[in-house]
């Protein structure tokens, strides 16, 4: 049976890619989105071209409750959610001795706890059916324990969000669900440094990003959890 999938963050470029890179993996989607209307109905024709059922939903995850509150609006609408994809969480840029308490926590909030979050209310149905999928989008420098001037609360969460990753994994491998994440490189929608050369000598694209997620929800990455699976064109090799 066609499962239902949950893709938060879904009217971005990269989570316009991912959505549309579903079909033929799941009968229904949820698309997630704050003030994008346009775009997500957009996103729903698209969807019905596919012969997808979808909805869409609108959530402030900056707010504690959201996460909690939206998959049970997605259960209700959808039913029970077999497919997370954890895309949605915004970066600063801005010189670090710059920063107030109030961005640093609203970083915090919306990349790692609502994830938290939203990840806690779709396991019970997940263990329940023994199979699950859940991925969560780094960025390609996640594991580099590294100095950050003008990223630093993005790269805070984004780290502990892969430390999250790895051990929602561990615990939930005997209930048959994988937990990963995929880390993008510089995306040519994205926020770029200064300087930078990629190796392959170009930007990435989201729908380079994409079937990465694909694999990693489908039945041929049964036996990778934990995973931290980098699409970057060797950028900071």
């Amino acid at each position: 049976m066609k499962k239902v999938a949950l893709i938060t963050g879904a009217t971005s470029e990269l989570g316009q890619a991912l959505t549309l890179h579903l079909e033929g993996l799941v009968k229904a989607v949820a698309i997630h989105y704050y003030s994008q209307h346009e775009k997500a109905l957009e996103l729903a024709r698209k969807l019905k071209k596919q012969n997808l059922q979808s909805d869409i939903f609108s959530a402030d995850l900056s707010h504690p409750g959201a996460g909690q509150k939206l998959v049970r609006e997605v259960e209700k609408r959808l039913g029970k959610i077999d497919i997370l994809i954890n895309n949605f969480g915004p970066i600063l840029v801005k010189p670090w001795e710059e920063l107030t308490r109030e961005e640093i926590e609203s970083i915090w909030q919306q990349n790692v706890l609502s994830t938290w979050e939203i990840i806690g209310a779709v396991l019970p149905a997940m263990r329940e059916k023994k199979w699950g999928r859940i991925v969560n989008l780094g960025y390609s420098r996640v594991e580099e324990l590294t100095a950050y001037s003008t990223i630093l609360p993005y790269a805070m969460a984004k780290t502990s969000l892969l430390i999250l990753t790895r051990t929602v994994a561990r615990s939930e491998a005997p209930f048959g669900i994988t937990v990963n994440m995929v880390s993008p490189g510089l995306l040519e929608d994205g926020e770029l440094p200064s300087s930078f050369k990629v190796p392959m000598g170009r930007l990435g694209r989201v729908e380079e990003v994409a079937p990465a997620v694909r694999f990693l929800i489908s039945e041929d990455a049964a036996y990778i959890t934990g995973a931290n699976l980098v699409v970057a064109g060797g950028w900071k090799l």
